[in-house]
């Protein structure tokens, strides 16, 4: 499976499917559609061809040029304790160690930014080869079904030393710069879209019971119009965000991200939810792209930490009191 994702993804490059308009450049919108187009279709391609595209809209912003013909991500998790330490070495290179769990594309990829906290607690953004000795993937350390084929794997560095100019503008430049919660809303398209594609997927299981004389019942119905509404709704909230972001390029966002990311995910468990509802189990057990669809789906959105961010959402609604 590596190795088709990898095909996949090559072949998405050379037809020019992953050259998106940048985020915040006035074409917002175009970016988002894509994305969520994309998370209908396949979210697991979905997940590892935006990973490249955030890379790329990074790196713009540093106002670095992406490396011509590799497959990026970005590999910016420290759950539970994890993430990598970074030693300062004195020609400005740095020496990384530790372990980046949720490591998209891990065997995928060519390159990813990776992000590393010195002994003084800055933290540095680095392009990592991640095909170099001394980067390794750990088969095994994705348990899940949902999302099984991005191959999300810890990847362990053990004493890798990248030279000054593979670090991404100064210390703190990852979540400092305004384009980190613009990218946020960027996965929320991606969301929006496999609900979207579930709603698509449900309306075609109903159809064809109908064709098959299995007329769908008043509340099957009452599920499928519900949840066609939720999916309305994240479009319009979306489209606003889009043009919000458009008009203020400059605004980090962060209140209006963490407020759209949360209605979307809403709009995503009032999906997984009627669709299960309405739909029963024979789907689910039989109709393998609905099964894979509804688990995907239900694995990616948990990225949104739920409560914690709705934590950060009361505190920045109430610092611009």
């Amino acid at each position: 499976m590596v190795a088709a994702q990898r095909a996949h993804l090559q072949q998405m490059r050379d037809a020019g499917g992953l050259d998106l308009p940048l985020p915040a450049g006035g074409r917002t919108a175009q970016r988002w559609a894509a994305l969520a187009d994309w998370g209908g279709e396949d979210l697991v391609l979905a997940r590892l061809a935006e990973g490249h595209t955030d890379a790329v809209a990074v790196l713009a912003e540093a106002g670095s040029p992406a490396p011509e013909g590799a497959l990026l991500g970005v590999w910016a998790s420290a759950s539970e304790g994890t993430g990598l330490r970074a030693a300062r070495l004195p020609d400005g290179g740095l020496r990384l160690d530790g372990v980046l769990r949720y490591a998209s594309g891990a065997r995928v990829l060519d390159a990813a930014l990776v992000t590393a906290t010195d002994d003084d607690g800055l933290r540095h953004l680095v392009l990592l080869d991640v095909r170099r000795p001394g980067v390794d993937a750990r088969p095994g350390t994705w348990a899940a079904v949902g999302m099984d084929d991005s191959d999300s794997l810890d990847v362990a560095v053990d004493g890798v030393v990248v030279p000054g100019e593979a670090v991404v503008g100064p210390p703190g430049f990852y979540v400092e710069r305004p384009g980190l919660h613009i990218g946020g809303l960027g996965v929320a398209a991606l969301w929006w879209g496999g609900a979207r594609g579930v709603v698509r997927s449900l309306t075609a299981v109903l159809a064809r019971g109908e064709a098959a004389g299995r007329a769908a019942t008043p509340h099957q119905l009452a599920h499928l119009g519900a949840a066609s509404s939720a999916v309305q709704r994240g479009a319009a909230l979306l489209a606003e965000a889009a043009a919000a972001v458009d008009a203020s390029p400059e605004d980090r966002h962060r209140t209006r991200a963490l407020r759209v990311r949360h209605e979307v995910e809403q709009v995503v468990e009032e999906v997984l939810r009627r669709s299960g509802r309405a739909s029963g189990a024979t789907p689910l057990c039989r109709d393998a792209d609905h099964a894979r669809r509804v688990a995907d789906l239900t694995a990616y959105v948990r990225q949104q930490h739920a409560e914690g961010d709705l934590e950060r959402l009361g505190r920045a609604v109430l610092d611009e009191a």
